[in-house]
């Protein structure tokens, strides 16, 4: 077994009873993300019940550990569960984080009470695109940076969306008095990048029989009608359901409209 690593998280405790024996939520972001990107949702959530958003393993505050790999990953989160949610959680993972959470369910089930995959299948992906982000940061020269605009300015050469730039910035952390860095692992996750794209069953691992959500984006092409199949042999209490008008980042085209699917599927 991997050893796993403690990850950075964000708690927001329940403002409300919410329903009665109903465990912690646990969010897992996707590729260069962090927990701080589920900030507002968390406390939306939290109105409900204890939410807890995880750093995965070379993103956020959490420590910076090898291999990173699904495996890692599943095994970190885990363990956070364990440590601080009471050792079972509904759980949702977004794109690389929905197959965080889908690896953990296929080999702790027993951390997992719902599961909620969203926008992201069981397979891998010819995304290229991914790694040329890695690149592009790599490529920035922190040390002549005098403020976060010239980073945006000079990464538009390569990447022009505007929302994009964005999301890959809020790990760019610092000052030019203090220095700058990046808060994910950018050069693991480039050298980690094919085994993010791809997919293995993990070793040994049984379908999980809890209920499941793959909650998807109707302008997505990340899981297709096609995709059904493989999901079902490895989830096969999955029920699926798409959110009109929202594209792969789901949770920030449509908050609310994610935030009502989310809890009526948990409710």
């Amino acid at each position: 077994m991997i050893p796993s690593i403690p990850l950075a998280f964000a708690r927001q405790p329940s403002e409300a009873p919410g329903t009665p024996g109903a465990p912690p939520f646990v969010v897992a972001h996707g590729l260069y993300g962090s927990a701080r990107n589920w900030g507002s949702l968390a406390r939306a959530f939290a109105r409900k019940r204890e939410t807890i958003a995880a750093d995965l393993r070379g993103h956020g505050d959490s420590p910076r550990a090898y291999p990173i790999s699904y495996a890692a990953m599943a095994a970190d989160l885990g363990a956070l569960i364990a440590r601080e949610a009471g050792g079972v959680a509904d759980v949702l993972g977004h794109s690389m984080g929905g197959k965080v959470v889908m690896t953990l369910a296929l080999t702790q089930p027993e951390r997992i009470r719902r599961l909620i995959v969203a926008d992201i299948a069981p397979k891998t992906y010819e995304n290229p695109q991914q790694a040329d982000y890695a690149r592009a940061l790599l490529a920035l020269d922190l040390g002549s940076l005098t403020r976060r605009s010239e980073a945006d300015k000079l990464l538009a050469e390569v990447v022009p969306e505007a929302a994009v730039r964005a999301f890959l910035l809020s790990n760019l952390v610092g000052s030019q008095a203090e220095g700058w860095r990046w808060r994910a692992d950018v050069r693991g996750l480039l050298e980690a990048m094919p085994g993010i794209l791809g997919w293995a069953p993990p070793e040994g691992a049984k379908p999980f029989e809890g209920e499941t959500l793959v909650l998807t984006g109707g302008e997505s092409s990340y899981v297709r009608p096609e995709d059904r199949e493989g999901i079902l042999a490895l989830f096969p209490r999955a029920r699926f359901q798409s959110l009109a008008g929202a594209g792969h980042w789901l949770h920030a085209d449509k908050p609310t409209e994610f935030r009502e699917a989310v809890e009526a599927f948990l409710a």
